[in-house]
């Protein structure tokens, strides 16, 4: 094999190993999640809100590097499933924020395990997770600096 053509092996893309863990621990956050009514993405929102309720769309856009077209749908079916409300900000019309309900608040007592129970499942040593997750926001950082402007991606000990 010419050494250039290592380029082109599919285990050796850093893209598809990533695709394949986002995948497989989607796959597990959908079993404790599908009983409890929600998907992945409508938890990620719920993460947002528990640590910055009452946030603008707008913010939660932002935070969660999803368009409008597809936040709206999703928190649509929050406020159907009685999680969360939105409701314009009294001191800017044009502003709509996004509150959680007492239930949206409650569920958090019964997800707060989940991630800690999906880590140990995969036997990661906690220290060896955090440092994982270190080089993946730097990833993260350098990719979305190169096409959208330079997006600071919060370090663990901030999150």
């Amino acid at each position: 094999m010419v050494m250039s053509d290592q380029n082109l092996v599919l285990d050796e893309q850093l893209s598809f190993i990533l695709y394949l863990c986002s995948k497989e621990t989607i796959k597990r956050y959908k079993e404790y999640l599908d009983p409890l009514g929600i998907t992945y993405t409508q938890y990620l929102a719920m993460l947002v809100l528990w640590n910055d309720n009452g946030i603008s769309v707008n913010e939660l856009s932002k935070k969660m590097y999803l368009d409008s077209g597809t936040l709206t749908p999703l928190l649509k079916k929050l406020e159907g499933k009685n999680l969360v409300e939105r409701h314009r900000d009294s001191t800017d019309e044009r502003v709509v924020l996004v509150s959680l309900t007492k239930k949206g608040v409650d569920l958090k007592d019964q997800i707060r395990h989940i991630p800690g129970e999906i880590l140990a499942k995969t036997g990661v040593p906690p220290q060896e997770a955090a440092d994982i997750l270190e080089m993946l926001k730097s990833v993260l950082d350098r990719t979305t600096s190169l096409n959208y402007g330079k997006k600071e991606i919060p370090s663990s000990e901030n999150a």
